[in-house]
Order: C-alpha cells, then sequence, then structure tokens
C-alpha cells in the first residue's frame, strides 16, 4: 500500500523559461525600442553602408558591418586591378543585399554600393564638366573599357591626342578624361581622355607662354625626334631643338643624344609669343669650347685626339669635348691611294695630326696626318732626272699602262705607246704582270702635279729612224706572219718592224680568205712597195714579187693602157651626166663622142708619155744607187 501510494503521488512541474513573462519596466522598454529602431535604420535592406575587410582569399573577400554576422563577397564583384589593390582593414563601401542568407551570414554587394554610388558621381561630374579618373580594364571593340564605378567606353579616337596603334599598352592603367556623354537608362557612359589632354596642354600653354622668357633654363619631355631636331614638350607647348644647337661638336642625328619620352634640360634661345614660337638650345648650357681654340690649337701644331666618324671624304676627329677637326682624305698619305678609309681606321682609334687650317667663327678646323712626315714628291724631284735610267717593280697595270715602283710610295707611269718602238701592244698584261721588275728611261717629271711618266722602248734606238735605206722600196725582205686582218697581213721583220701587206698585194687574183694564202707563223717573202718613216708604215707586197720583171717600155705601154681605160671610164661618166642634165638625143651624144675623142685621147697620151718618162728615170736613179752602194 505504501509502494502503490507513493507512485500515485503527483510529479512536481519545472517552470519553462521560454513562457514566462518578461517583466520589464517603461524606461527599459523605450529604451530598447529605440535601439531596435536604430538598428533597423543602420542596416535596412538596399542601403549603401561602410565595411571593413577581415580577410581575403581565393573564395572572396570578408567583410564586416559591425552586424551579427560577417557578409563574404565574391571575387567576380572586384576587377583584377581592385583585388589587387584591397588589403585587410581597409574599408570599402557596400550594398546590404539581405540581413541574413540560409547560414545566417549576412549578405553585401560591392559591385550594386559601386554602381550605385558610380552613376551619382557620374551625373554631378559630367553636369560640372569635370573628369572622372578610372582604370582601364580591358581592350573591346573599337577602343577601351574603363571602370568608374560603372564600365564606360572610352573610343579608339579619343585615346590620346596622337593616333594609338596599340591598345594594350593602357590596359591596367589608370586613365583620366572628360565626360562626353551619360545614358543612365541604357547603361552607357562615354569618355575621352583626348579632350582632357587637349585642355590640360591649352591650360598649362596660357601658363607656359605668360612665364617663358629668353635665356630661361627649363625641364622638358622629347616629344618627337627628326633629321633636323627634336621638338620638347615645355609644358602645354612645344620648342624646337634644332641639331646644330644640340652640341658644340658634329653629330650625325639627333637621336644619337635624346631618345623620344627623356626629360631633359634646354635652354630657351629665342621666344616668339606672337606665333607661339620657341627655338631651345642644349649646346648653350656650357661655355663654347670654340672661343679660345685659336690659342689652344694654332696653325702648325701638332694634336691628338679620337676618331668620332669616318665619311667617303675623311675623317672627323674629336680633339676636346665639342671641338672636331676634318683630315681630308687627300691628307692622309703623300703616296698611298686610299679610297676605302674604313679598312685603314675605326672608330675611336687615337691619332696624331697637324693643324692646317682654322676657322674659329665658323667652327672648322682642318688637319693633316700626311704633314707629319715630309713630302717624298720633293725628293724625287731632287734624285731622280729626265733621261735617268731606273729598275722598278710593277705595282698596278691599266688599259693604258704600267705604274712602276720608284721609291716607296711613288710610282710612274710608262703609258702603253711608250712599251715598244714595233710591236702592237694591245693589252700591257700581253707582256707584262703586276710584281715584274722592269728598266725603263725617266721621260718627265711633274712633281706638283705627282706625275712622272717612263718609256722602256727608249731603251733601245728608234729603229723607224733609218727604215727607209733598211728597207728600200722595190728590195726583197723576208719576214714572219704575226697578225692577219680583214684588210690584210702583219709581217714582222728581222729587225721588229711591222710592215703591212694590204689584201690588194697578196695576190693579183679575187681572194675570199687571207689564211688561204698567208697564216700567222709563216715564213715568206715580200717586196717593199711603200716606206714612211714618219707615218712608221711599211707596205709590202706578195704579188709585186710574184709578177714576172717587165721592161721599161712594156710598164710603159701597160701603164698607157690603164690610163686609156681609165680616161674612158670618166668620159664615160662625165656623158653620162651631161645626158642627166640636158637630156640630149641619141643622135647628138654618138656625133659628139665622135669628135670629142681623138682630142681628148692625144692630150692624156701627151701627160702618159711625160710621167713615164719622169717615173723611168727615177726608177734608173734607184737602181744606179743601189749599184753604187
Amino acid at each position: 500500500m505504501a509502494e502503490e501510494q507513493k507512485n500515485t503521488t503527483t510529479p512536481e512541474v519545472t517552470p519553462n523559461i521560454f513562457e514566462e513573462e518578461l517583466l520589464v519596466d517603461e524606461s527599459t522598454k523605450s529604451e530598447l525600442a529605440n535601439l531596435y529602431e536604430e538598428v533597423g535604420r543602420q542596416f535596412q535592406v538596399g542601403k549603401v553602408i561602410t565595411g571593413k575587410v577581415v580577410s581575403k582569399d581565393h573564395n572572396g573577400i570578408v567583410v564586416t558591418i559591425m552586424y551579427k554576422s560577417d557578409g563574404v563577397i565574391p571575387p567576380y564583384e572586384f576587377s583584377e586591378y581592385e583585388l589587387k589593390k584591397i588589403s585587410p582593414e581597409d574599408t570599402i563601401e557596400v550594398m546590404l543585399d539581405r540581413l541574413e542568407d540560409e547560414n545566417g551570414m549576412v549578405v553585401l554587394s560591392y559591385q550594386k554600393a559601386k554602381a550605385l554610388k558610380a552613376w551619382d558621381k557620374i551625373a554631378e561630374l559630367a553636369t560640372a564638366d569635370q573628369p572622372v579618373t578610372g582604370v582601364v580594364t580591358h581592350k573591346v571593340k573599337g577602343g577601351l573599357s574603363v571602370d568608374v564605378g560603372i564600365p564606360a567606353f572610352l573610343p579608339g579616337s579619343q585615346v590620346d591626342v596622337q593616333r594609338v596603334t596599340d591598345f594594350d599598352q593602357f590596359v591596367g592603367q589608370e586613365v583620366t578624361c572628360k565626360i562626353l556623354k551619360v545614358n543612365k537608362k541604357r547603361g552607357n557612359v562615354i569618355l575621352s581622355r583626348r579632350k582632357f589632354i587637349e585642355e590640360q596642354r591649352f591650360e598649362d600653354k596660357k601658363r607656359i607662354l605668360e612665364t617663358i622668357h629668353d635665356g630661361q633654363v627649363l625641364q622638358g619631355i622629347v616629344k618627337n625626334i627628326t633629321s633636323y631636331g627634336v621638338f620638347v614638350d615645355v609644358g602645354g607647348i612645344d620648342g624646337l631643338l634644332h641639331i646644330t644647337d644640340m652640341s658644340w661638336g658634329r653629330i650625325g642625328h639627333p637621336s644619337e643624344l635624346v631618345k623620344i619620352g627623356e626629360t631633359i634640360t634646354i635652354k630657351v634661345i629665342s621666344f616668339d609669343k606672337k606665333n607661339e614660337k620657341i627655338s631651345l638650345g642644349m649646346k648653350q648650357l656650357t661655355a663654347n669650347p670654340w672661343e679660345n681654340v685659336d690659342t689652344k690649337y694654332p696653325i702648325g701644331s701638332r694634336v691628338k685626339g679620337r676618331v668620332s666618324s669616318i665619311t667617303d671624304y675623311g675623317l672627323f676627329v674629336e680633339v676636346e669635348k665639342g671641338v672636331e677637326g676634318l683630315v681630308h682624305i687627300s691628307e692622309i698619305s703623300w703616296t698611298e691611294r686610299i679610297t676605302n678609309l674604313s679598312k685603314h681606321f675605326a672608330v675611336g682609334d687615337t691619332i696624331e695630326a697637324l693643324v692646317v687650317a682654322l676657322d674659329k667663327d665658323n667652327r672648322r678646323m682642318s688637319l693633316s696626318i700626311k704633314q707629319l712626315s715630309e713630302d717624298p714628291w720633293k725628293i724625287v724631284a731632287e734624285k731622280l732626272k729626265v733621261g735617268d735610267k731606273i729598275s722598278g717593280k710593277i705595282t698596278n697595270i691599266t688599259d693604258f699602262g704600267l705604274f712602276v715602283q720608284l721609291m716607296d710610295g711613288v710610282d710612274g707611269l710608262v703609258h702603253i705607246s711608250d712599251i715598244s718602238w714595233t710591236e702592237h701592244v694591245a693589252h700591257p698584261t700581253d707582256k707584262y704582270k703586276k710584281g715584274d721588275i722592269v728598266d725603263a728611261i725617266i721621260l718627265s717629271t711633274d712633281p706638283e702635279n705627282r706625275k712622272i711618266s717612263l718609256g722602256i722602248k727608249q731603251l733601245e734606238k728608234d729603229p723607224w729612224i733609218n727604215v727607209a735605206s733598211t728597207y728600200q722600196i722595190g728590195s726583197i725582205v723576208e719576214g714572219v706572219v704575226s697578225k692577219v686582218t680583214n684588210f690584210g697581213a702583219f709581217i714582222k721583220l728581222p729587225t721588229g718592224i711591222e710592215g703591212l701587206v694590204h689584201i690588194s698585194e697578196i695576190s693579183d687574183k679575187e681572194i675570199s680568205k687571207i689564211e688561204e694564202i698567208l697564216k700567222v707563223g709563216q715564213t715568206e717573202k715580200f717586196k717593199v712597195i711603200k716606206v714612211s718613216a714618219e707615218d712608221r708604215k711599211l707596205g709590202l707586197s706578195l704579188r709585186a714579187l710574184k709578177e714576172p720583171t717587165k721592161t721599161e717600155s712594156e710598164q710603159a705601154k701597160a701603164q698607157e693602157q690603164q690610163q686609156d681605160k681609165t680616161i674612158k671610164i670618166k668620159q664615160e661618166q662625165k656623158s653620162s651626166d651631161t645626158i642627166k642634165q640636158a637630156q640630149p638625143t641619141q643622135s647628138d651624144i654618138k656625133k659628139q663622142a665622135q669628135t670629142q675623142k681623138p682630142k681628148e685621147v692625144q692630150q692624156a697620151k701627151s701627160s702618159l708619155q711625160q710621167a713615164l718618162e719622169e717615173h723611168a728615170a727615177k726608177i734608173k736613179k734607184q737602181l744606179d744607187e743601189e749599184k753604187k752602194s
């Protein structure tokens, strides 16, 4: 019983704290209500608030807004540039999308906050005509996409004042632009960096024009380089730095001293405010080294310098910084014929030279290397005389002759016509080669023009002097055929003289080829028919040698017959001309010929007889002289 009674006892009920009534006073209620309203106002959905970056990883950026939970913003809401820039503890503006998600996390958006704020800012800047700064995110068709809080379009024609071909160079760069157009409804913003640069330059130009003056030293940026100079931006306005004002020395091209984009120091030489033209100078920043050059390097003094440039016409030698002299190619050597200076010198070589001329006003200095030593042609004039016999090595062979070395650097010329008295030399290489040692006679010297004429044939006596007595007309000679041409054959005689057998003197019959009768190397006898020492000609005949000898009367008769033929031919020609002029009848022509022919023939025979008698007397005289000798 006792146990039953114990089990039926009513259990003790534990009070539920969640069902207990919260007992607070009125002041606490009021305080809690105000706090709730404040939190509600601060964390309103759709409101832009400031948050602090807690951490950053590949999942996104964790941001706290001092709410009961943090929010995670995905990385795609940030540009690559922004992701690199954001670090923990940085503050950023975000939009509260939701107070909590299914995981109890607050939902935030950086992109929405940026866009909302950007549109207001863009509208405000566009109204005030103020520039906006953004980051170029990527290249798009026709231009660039710029993040100014919202994506904006920068057309390619508006990127720079100059034409741009490579847009990739701007990706990731921060740019400042003017706002050309805003359409919030369509979400379009069009920018112009070109307009911003032009306006900035205009302001800079206006300011620089008010302050610039002659002699002013400025800093400028090299904008463009040409062959005649450099254009330098000196704060919104371009000035010209002419190549002649870049250095006291000589330069070939402005790019040797400056590069595009380089910041340089220049001096204002002249300023034309009306035409907005500025002339600049670099060399004017240092003293003129040519001012005392006449005292430092007087004419006749020896100088040492560095070869700064090599041209076709000479060497430029830098004597000191800004002072250069020219060694003309003609002043390199007294004797050597130099055509390519690069084979003998190189840029940077140190050489010694003599100052031969100086023009301080025009900054010109003439130098000479060869004048450091004595002119060998003076020695030539003293040692070598006309008629002297010399021996030398052939240094060069040309179409017109041989150059023979007389001494180191001094050559004499043997003209092709002075090689042989008798041989017909077509080219000097037919008889000589470079390096051969030859003897010659000095024919003339001209030290002023550096010329010496030599002769090889003058070593021997001219065989043509006594040719008339050696080879008398009518005499028989023996010679070797040396050359065959289309008009005859050249015969070399024992004395070295060459005679010509004309084709008409080879045979009394018509021949088609001379080689059929005379061949090169063939030895044959010929009769001398013509001698001229003045013209250096010897006429030979093979035909005359083979014809039988005729008596004087037979020769006279033959010549008379030949004369009759000649007269008849001339008369027929004359008659033909008369017919053409007067157009006479056939009977008139016959009658005129019958009356005139006897008379003309008689006159011709008389003249012929006289000529034959004179010729016979001449031949008889020659024969008498031969018998006596």
